[in-house]
């Protein structure tokens, strides 16, 4: 077996550039759409050799997806004569049926467990043979290991826990519901495992990776910290609980910021990836954003994708099925096995969250109230073996089996069960046999992620056209669907008859009303649902998350990546490639040479941090601004969102400087008049000439209603505006008043010359000559100071500009388009500066506030030592409220 690393190698020895050249490019993904009816071609006898790689790209490009999840869709089975495997495709693994939405040019490669044990002696054989008839790469997990990880960690606390179900009782395997971390950390091997066999085959730089399911939730962040700019997805499976469910689980951020190392996470539905989003703003903070109808995390720079789509089945193997003749035979049989019967279909794995229990509850009641039933009715209740293990499913066990039983007993005579209950693996071929006689199929899962079982009804129901063979042929195509609305394809079964499996009695009667509607109407349900489940097959979901993994990747190779973090805490932050960190030294010298500089510098997070009980500026920050003031050839300006009050107060020592107060609206420009001294009776210039306030008293008493019914939330009165916070408020609940809060504003003051918005965790009401964002009026002030110094002569060759947070993000875009329009020198050194190491419009970075007082103090040296007065008295004491905030 020769890797591509080796590959390329040969060709280097061998002189063949060419093909060494082609190593980095990547072709796009067509978009292509698989034919319903027909199987995937997948060549068992297709002997080529399957290269394996390191992180070396390979030296032929191609698109390629790995396709990555606990178990291989390879069926394995000892030889008769005990020496040696036989493997075969398992057509029923979701995983092999995908490939049919992907390009027919792209190469597919699964990386996962087999379902068998097999000795290490055999391993590499096995792993050759897997890789070469079925791109195949086995992942060998020690015997202890996959018990505690699979049947362990896997069944007994996630599997559990995404079902809703807290670890409240005791139990044989949850050891009275403590949480056992050594099934933690082997399930952590276990995904390390996984992630060593995908990183000797990757080609990072062309590969697609895409997890399936909760069983590899950790393995993105192995491969994420190996390979920074991999592209990866993951779609979950199973359902995502509510937050106050899945808090309880004590590795909950280790799992949440792993799958946040993947570029796309998919979900079946809204509500499970509505708390999926939950948790992240919860317990991390994340907000996400909605834009075309995408939604996105923002992430360290990164954008983790979040994708909505239901999975569906595969119709060409159904089809395929429809035409055996095994299955009409069994069709025929099972005619007359339940001839003149109305036959209600279950098909379920024996599990404790699939509600078989509640079903014949539900049944047992509609036989009660609904007599007429009685020997006609009957309910076949597939039960496919359990997948975990514990006295849970044998309770659950026994208690299905007593059911049918009583109801056997109580309705049943002679030629007549009304329950038939088949308990043993079920041949696909059969299954269909069933749902061709079925009038109605009946699901009552408690919770479920997906549940296909309603729509491959609805496919086989519907039969092949045209086909002789075909036992529908001459029937009318209808069909009826009872649904648990805790499923995830409820949503998408617009006709079926939902229900609370809970409410048995009423399950039992929507049973009733299922098999009593008339023919009619069944059909047009059925023909609603086969159009959806036709179209919106397995193939189509595959390719549309695919294709949206691809756009959420596009940008991967125009960044700069850096990895920070230990273990789970591990993350990749994306950042501009010329992003760096400020050299004190270079801005020194640049400032020396200068003749006219401009310096703006934002206040809280930047000279004091954000964290900092004391808000007044310290001793040492007043000398190093004064010092700067001194210095005739600077023009500097202190921004904030605070107010001019404070401001004023605490910067009063320093005579020559400038102050932006809430972002703009009130500016001291006295500064810029012949470099006169302002005190602090000197008046401050405000962007708008009107004095009409009236309209806070309208506003007031709307925000103070608010904050009295939302624990946590304050609101900050300004001279301009009125601002409501909530970031303290419970996320869910705050997020949900703001949206509240603002109409209701909007609707108050319609008529009032004032713009309500909402901001990060805040609303906010100001005049609209203001409107404009606080940035844009920052720019339009870094505008006037520059065009004042214009005029004055003395055109700014020196430009710095300090800020932290958001809001002055576009400030730093704003001024750099300023350098093009001629208001400062031809070569201008321009300084665009953010505090901390991450995503930013700036060029440069600072770590932190000591690193931008350093910095300054820097500047202030070189200006000479006469710039800093022998003594400087520091700013008069002002009383900090709550209402004095930093924006």
């Amino acid at each position: 077996m020769m890797s591509r690393s080796y590959t390329n190698l040969l060709d280097l020895a061998s002189g063949n550039f060419s093909a060494l050249s082609l190593g980095g490019r990547s072709r796009r993904m067509s978009r292509t759409m698989t034919v319903p009816g027909s199987l995937a071609g997948l060549d068992e006898d297709d002997d080529r050799a399957i290269s394996v790689s390191s992180d070396v790209p390979s030296s032929i490009a191609q698109d390629r997806v790995i396709i990555v999840a606990n178990q291989l869709p390879v069926r394995a089975r000892r030889r008769p004569d005990g020496h040696g495997w036989s493997f075969a495709w398992d057509d029923d693994s979701l995983l092999l049926q995908l490939k049919g939405g992907l390009p027919d040019d792209m190469e597919v490669l699964y990386v996962g467990s087999l379902r068998v044990h097999v000795d290490s002696r055999e391993q590499d054989e096995v792993a050759q043979a897997l890789l070469e008839r079925f791109r195949c790469v086995p992942a060998f997990l020690p015997a202890d290991v996959n018990e505690r990880f699979y049947h362990g960690f896997c069944k007994q606390a996630l599997w559990p826990l995404f079902h809703y179900m807290l670890p409240f009782s005791s139990s044989e395997h949850r050891a009275g519901g403590r949480f056992d971390r050594a099934l933690w950390e082997s399930y952590v091997l276990a995904n390390k495992l996984f992630s060593q066999r995908i990183i000797e085959v990757i080609n990072p730089e062309d590969d697609y990776i895409w997890i399936h399911d909760y069983h590899l939730m950790a393995l993105p962040t192995f491969l994420r910290r190996r390979f920074n700019r991999l592209r990866m997805g993951f779609f979950l499976h199973s359902p995502f609980p509510s937050s106050e469910i899945y808090r309880t689980l004590p590795v909950r951020e280790q799992i949440l910021k792993a799958l946040l190392n993947c570029d796309l996470i998919g979900f079946h539905t809204f509500d499970y990836a509505r708390h999926f989003l939950s948790c992240c703003s919860r317990m991390l903070g994340l907000e996400y954003q909605s834009k075309r109808g995408y939604i996105g995390l923002d992430y360290f720079g990164r954008t983790v994708g979040i994708k909505i789509m239901p999975v569906g089945i595969h119709m060409g193997q159904l089809q395929s099925v429809l035409r055996l003749p095994d299955k009409e035979q069994r069709v025929e049989e099972l005619r007359r096995q339940f001839e003149d019967k109305t036959v209600l279909l279950g098909v379920d794995d024996m599990d404790i969250f699939k509600g078989i229990n509640l079903k014949l509850l539900a049944f047992e009641h509609m036989l009660k109230l609904h007599p007429e039933w009685q020997g006609r009715a009957v309910l076949v209740q597939i039960a496919n073996p359990a997948r975990g293990r514990g006295k849970d499913i044998e309770s659950i066990q026994e208690e299905i089996v007593q059911s049918c039983e009583r109801i056997n007993k109580a309705f049943g005579n002679t030629g007549y069960s009304p329950v038939v209950f088949i308990d043993r693996p079920v041949p696909l071929v059969e299954r269909i046999a069933f749902y061709t006689i079925a009038e109605c199929v009946v699901v009552t899962a408690v919770r479920d992620g997906m549940n296909l079982t309603p729509y491959e009804y609805i496919a086989c129901r519907q039969g092949i056209s045209g086909a002789d063979s075909d036992s529908m042929a001459e029937c009318p195509r209808k069909s009826m669907l009872v649904v648990s609305e805790f499923i995830g394809c409820s949503p998408s079964l617009s006709g079926a008859i939902r229900v609370n499996p809970w409410n048995f009695e009423t399950t039992g009667e929507a049973m009733n009303e299922a098999i009593a509607l008339s023919d009619s109407e069944k059909q047009l349900r059925h023909d609603k649902h086969y159009k959806y489940v036709s179209t919106h097959d397995v193939s189509f979901w595959s390719k549309s998350f695919l294709h949206d993994l691809e756009r959420t990747c596009k940008d991967h190779f125009r960044r700069r990546c850096w990895g920070i973090g230990l273990g789970f805490g591990f993350r990749v932050v994306a950042l501009d490639p010329n992003f760096r960190k400020l050299n004190v030294d270079g801005i020194v010298s640049a400032y020396e040479k200068a003749k006219s500089r401009a310096i703006f510098v934002d206040y809280d997070g930047t000279l004091v941090p954000q964290t900092s009980i004391n808000k007044q500026p310290s001793s040492e920050i007043i000398r190093i601004i004064d010092a700067l003031c001194v210095d005739k050839k600077n023009v500097i300006f202190v921004v904030s969102g605070r107010g001019r009050d404070s401001l004023g107060k605490w910067f009063s020592p320093c005579k020559k400087l400038g102050i932006a107060a809430e972002h703009g609206f009130f500016m001291r420009f006295a500064v810029l008049l012949l470099l006169l001294a302002w005190t602090r009776d000197t008046e401050w210039e405000a962007c708008s000439q009107s004095t009409d306030f009236g309209w806070m008293q309208m506003a007031e008493p709307v925000m103070k209603l608010y904050t009295e019914a939302t624990d946590g939330s304050y609101m900050e009165t300004k001279e301009s505006a009125l601002v409501w916070h909530h970031q303290d408020a419970d996320p869910g609940f705050g997020s949900a008043q703001a949206k509240e809060m603002l109409d209701h504003l909007e609707s108050v003051l319609a008529n009032e010359p004032v713009l309500a918005k909402s901001g990060q965790f805040i609303v906010e009401v100001k005049p609209q000559v203001s409107s404009i964002d606080s940035p844009v009026l920052l720019c339009l002030v870094a505008e006037k100071i520059l065009s004042s110094m214009m005029e004055d002569g003395r055109q700014a060759d020196f430009v710095l500009c300090i800020g932290d947070d958001r809001s002055d993000e576009d400030m730093f875009e704003g001024i750099a388009g300023i350098m093009t329009r001629n208001l400062v020198a031809p070569h201008t050194s321009l300084f665009a500066c953010t505090v901390g190491q991450k995503p930013s419009k700036a060029k440069y970075y600072l770590d932190d506030t000591t690193d931008v007082v350093s910095m300054l103090g820097a500047l202030a040296e070189s200006s000479g030592p006469s710039s800093f007065p022998e003594e400087i008295s520091g700013p008069p004491t002002l009383t900090e409220n709550r209402t004095e905030t930093s924006q």
